[in-house]
């Protein structure tokens, strides 16, 4: 493992003293070998997502949340992850929505930190907690835009970004990756921030189709998922649908990963809730509110609500009928093709009864 100057006030503010725990997320040389192994044959890479999760996720590893915290994230495998007993991981993610309930389980034990919460829904008081109870550490404080400029150098094969990103926040006192530089370009003083190409060890993106090899297509933003399936060491594609390669060379619009940088495809269903998945299914701001204004309030509130919806649930299917079923699927789908404009949306009700505290803690949806 190659040696790394990191930024001294950081590590200061963050009190790390033992630097190696930083290495890999930014150590090209091993992300360049794990890359130069890997099987890149087009052949059919299709597993349970049991099967993915077990083999291809191990203790340890630096892993990314992807979509964006409920739009097209892998909610389920998370799940499976919990339910798998994984330990010990560090979550890099823009927003870090999802570390969250990982915590509790000892899935995420190290957090590269970013916004924490559900926007309208509320902010995530469990993070909090937990961190102050010492059950998970941070070890890089991030904005959004410059965690996206991470990923992208990786994709590119840079070594790093020059960028003005943080330059107007302290953030950058707390994040040991990043150096305020003088632009090379300039005679004159022109600070920038130098901002490393950054490897996940590995990553699950859910898309909306993809072939039995890999290659992917999403509709709706890709946001950091293009540079992300590129900088992985590991990449497991789970999918709504399998389709057939010859649909996806005769429409290619919005294929974006392709089976080069794959390991395992997933058919999976439901895969995003109780996010959103453009094109098949509205998010559940219920289930979100509950998460938030209930689940998040102690560990004993978290426990119940993840054993309900994580450990009593088998599967995807499971989760669904708890939803609410076929009923929750019509709807949910009528939502968010109005939404996308797709179906009529004059007269469509978007509204919904908010939860609140004062409902009966036992009701989940």
């Amino acid at each position: 493992m190659a040696a790394f100057a990191y930024n001294q006030e950081a590590l200061v503010n963050l009190k790390i003293e033992d630097t190696s725990v930083l290495d890999r997320l930014v150590d090209f040389s091993s992300a360049r070998a794990a890359h130069l192994k890997k099987d890149h044959s087009q052949r059919d890479k299709r597993m349970s997502l049991s099967e993915a999760v077990a083999e291809f996720v191990q203790d340890g590893d630096i892993a990314t949340d992807t979509g964006f915290a409920y739009v097209r994230t892998c909610h389920q495998a998370y799940f499976e992850m919990i339910r798998q007993g994984k330990k010990g991981l560090h979550f890099i993610g823009s927003p870090n929505t999802n570390q969250s309930y990982m915590i509790n389980f000892g899935v995420c034990a190290y957090s590269h930190n970013s916004y924490i919460g559900a926007e309208m829904r509320g902010t995530d008081r469990n993070y909090s907690r937990q961190l102050k109870n010492g059950k998970v550490k941070i070890l890089s404080e991030w904005s959004h835009g410059t965690m996206a400029q991470g990923f992208k150098a990786a994709q590119l094969g840079a070594p790093g970004i020059f960028s003005k990103q943080m330059l107007g926040s302290d953030i950058i006192r707390y994040n040991p990756y990043v150096r305020v530089m003088q632009n090379p370009m300039r005679s004159d003083p022109d600070p920038v921030v130098f901002i490393p190409a950054l490897y996940p060890d590995v990553s699950v993106i859910h898309v909306q189709q993809c072939d039995k090899c890999g290659n992917a297509r999403i509709y709706g933003p890709a946001v950091n998922d293009i540079a992300i399936a590129a900088a992985a060491r590991k990449l497991i594609i789970t999918a709504e649908e399998i389709v057939p390669e010859i649909d996806l060379r005769y429409n290619n619009k919005g294929v974006v990963i392709p089976f080069m940088n794959v390991d395992a495809v997933v058919e999976l269903p439901f895969g995003a809730v109780p996010g959103n998945m453009p094109g098949y299914y509205y998010w559940s701001r219920q289930w979100w509110e509950k998460f938030l204004r209930y689940g998040t309030l102690n560990d004993e509130n978290l426990q119940e609500f993840m054993q309900y919806w994580v450990f009593d649930c088998k599967d995807q299917f499971d989760f669904v009928e708890k939803l609410g079923g076929a009923r929750w699927i019509a709807k949910s789908r009528r939502l968010t093709k109005a939404a996308e404009y797709d179906n009529e949306d004059e007269g469509f009700d978007f509204s919904y009864e908010p939860y609140t505290l004062k409902k009966d803690p036992g009701v989940y949806y």
